[in-house]
Order: C-alpha cells, then structure tokens, then sequence
C-alpha cells in the first residue's frame, strides 16, 4: 500500500445495469479471446469501479486500492509479452479491455493506459534486457506504478521544446526541470522521463522515486478526472545512473510512439464512456414518463438516441479497422490520430445529449453523465488536444505542415 494511499470508500448498494450495445454485431469480428477479456474486465468495473466511482470522484480522491486490481484481471501491458509481465495478448484485446475500463471511469483507464502504454511499453520497446526484467514484471503486477513525463508547464502541444536537461557526470546524468499535468506521479514509484541532453538530443531516463531532487506534488482544484490522481514531477539536481537511460532511441521519437500506443487506447476507450451515456439514457427514456408516456416515444428523444447509436457504431468500426491494421504493425500515428479525435469527440457529444434526455436528473451522480462529460472534456485535450490531432491529419492529406 503506497504511503499517501487514502481510506478505501463504502460501495454503493445502486446497481450497474449496463449491457453492451452492437448495432452492427462488431462482436463477430473478435475472438473467443477478445470477448472473454471484454466480459471480465466489465464484470469487474461492475463489481469494483461502478459501486464507489461516484463517491471517490466527488471526494476528488483516487481509488488507488484498485492498482491490484488492474494488475489481476491483466489491466497493465496486455499487449506486452507474459515473460515480461504483459498479457501477451493482440492490439484489439488492449482495445477492449480499455473500452470497459473506460465505461467505469476515464480516470480509471488513464490509470491503466499510462501503466502499460507510457511505462512498460517503452521499457519494453526502448530498454535494456536488464531494464526490462528490472522494471516489467513489477509493472505488470502492479507492485510497481509507472507514470510518465513529457509535458511541461510551457510545453504541452510542442514537446520538442522542452527545458528539462541532463548533463554528463561520470556514470551518471544531472536531472533539472519539471513536467506537468503527469497521470499517476504522486504515487509513482518510477516515472520515464525524456530530458534533452548536452548535444539538444532527447533521451528517455527511468526515474525512482527514492532519488534525492525528486519529487512529485499533487494537483489539485481539477474538475475533470476527478478520480484520477495526477500531479507534478520536480527535477533538482536529481542523479540519474546512466544504466536507468533507455539505450535503444534518442529523439520526440520514443515518446511519441509511446503516445501513439496511449492515444490508440483512447480511440477504444471512449468508446465505452459514449456507450455508458447512451445506455443510460436509452433506458430513462423508456421509464421515464411525460404527457401520459415514455419520453423515448416522443420525436426528439428517438432522434438523439437513434443519433447516439449511429455515431457509437461508426466508433466501433473505426476502431476495429484500427486495431486490425496496429495487429498487422499497419497502423500509422497519422490513422491512430484521427480515431482518437473522432472517438473522444463522438463520446463528448453523446454525454450532452444523454445529460438532455436525463432532464434535471443528469447533473446528479445518480447517473454517470455528468462525471463522464467532464472526464472526456479532458480526455479531448490531453495525449494530442482536438485541434493537434486534426493538423496531423491535415499533414497527413496535404503534404504541408501548418506547424512549421
């Protein structure tokens, strides 16, 4: 148990009643693997997220206790090899085990996806074997959490501009600067971190928490992924042995392919915040009368589900596409952009329209809505804001740079 781990919360007694929804029986193109993931990891959020989701991110408190969790039902790295911790699984078992988790809360796969996707996957894909061994199976089990650390205070959307530095001390590196707005760093026990070295070469550094000139205040004051712990890493002269430098890249290359890995997860993710939405509000419009009838007969309501639907299926196709191409090593940054932008979105303006069909109802946390709607405020600007992700793809069709 970490330190500053807080108190766990009573579980509600409401109910999880949500049932998936696949208007285009997308379930034909999984595997027996696939939906066996699926439907523990939402047996799961059911049992452990659902009944104390509300009350935690109204504390704005972290539900830390369910690291373990996550690590048991295979949560951190799936797509990472079983010598290493991971799960050993494909790309589309990643994506949907962070579509349940993200019904649950974003907040709760943001815990999951910096752990694999930021930590373990550059161990993995960048590290040394005895990096590797070192750091992944405590990873994977979740006796270790990661976090990661490129954003600065005055660089979010441009991290080739970043200040913080190493410099060569013998057989190790001087660490100065910070990074901001980092997923997991109060309770981190290591954070990879890229620093840009003498030469201006950007390097990535595995970080402990215990090294001297380190630290990691919380932030707080967010209404948005309240439930989620997030906070600030602080580099003082920190040293850093040089076997704790990932050997196999320099360059906005490995922490970008390792954003690539995050933001495909997010494409998935949403999804399920977006199908939660819809979920509940297709069921309040079947019980919930007006005018001597179900609000979900009149045409209005019909057409902001029928919307809803139509909009979660092409999601869920755009994601599957996806998916088959990252299993095949096909999917390009620029294909992962767009499905992440159109994902989060998609599932922002769903929360809207399901909060409309909730009524004064849909600003309480009797319902999930409103917690989902500011989550997702937040999940639309980090790991690439809206407005990023469409010049990648602007780059992508035109050949021009409208960031130069």
């Amino acid at each position: 148990m970490h330190s500053n781990e807080m108190p766990v919360i009573e579980k509600s007694s409401r109910e999880d009643r949500f049932q998936g929804h696949d208007y285009y029986l997308v379930d034909e193109l999984l595997s027996d693997d696939h939906l066996l993931a699926r439907d523990a990891v939402r047996a799961w959020v059911k049992q452990e997220v659902s009944p104390i989701i509300e009350a935690y991110a109204d504390k704005a408190q972290c539900p830390t206790h369910l690291f373990k969790g996550l690590a048991d039902i295979g949560a951190f790295g799936p797509s990472i090899p079983m010598q290493y911790g991971g799960g050993g699984m494909d790309e589309i078992a990643y994506g949907v085990i962070m579509q349940e988790l993200e019904r649950g809360d974003s907040g709760i796969r943001s815990m999951a996806s910096v752990q694999g996707s930021l930590v373990m996957y550059p161990i993995y894909r960048f590290g040394s074997e005895e990096q590797r061994m070192k750091y992944l199976p405590k990873l994977g089990s979740g006796e270790f959490i990661g976090c990661f650390g490129l954003t600065e205070p005055d660089h979010g959307s441009n991290p080739s501009g970043m200040v913080t530095n190493i410099k060569d001390d013998g057989d190790a590196y001087i660490l100065n600067g910070a990074k901001m707005w980092i997923t997991n760093s109060p309770v981190a026990d290591i954070a990879v971190v890229w620093a840009k070295d003498e030469a201006g070469v950007i390097r990535g550094l595995i970080v402990e928490k215990d090294m001297k000139g380190f630290s990691a205040p919380e932030i707080h004051g967010k209404w948005s992924l309240r439930a989620s712990i997030t906070g600030e890493l602080v580099f003082e002269d920190v040293r850093v042995p040089k076997q704790n430098v990932l050997p196999e890249v320099t360059g906005l290359k490995g922490p970008l392919s390792c954003l690539s890995k995050a933001r495909y997860g997010i494409a998935w993710g949403a999804i399920g915040a977006a199908m939660d939405c819809y979920d509940s509000a297709l069921r309040y419009s079947q019980e919930r009368e007006q005018f001597g009838k179900p609000i979900g007969q009149f045409q209005l309501t019909q057409k902001k589900l029928a919307e809803m639907i139509t909009e979660i299926t092409k999601a869920q196709l755009l994601a599957w596409r996806l998916g088959t191409l990252a299993n095949k090593g096909k999917a390009t940054p620029a294909q992962i952009s767009m499905a992440k932008r159109n994902n989060v979105f998609m599932a922002l303006e769903i929360a809207r329209e399901a909060r409309q069909i909730h009524g004064g109802m849909g600003i309480t946390n009797e319902y999930p809505i409103m917690r989902h709607m500011m989550n997702l405020e937040t999940v639309l600007t980090y790991e690439g804001t809206h407005d990023i992700h469409l010049l990648i793809t602007g780059h992508d069709v035109t050949g021009l740079n409208a960031f130069k």
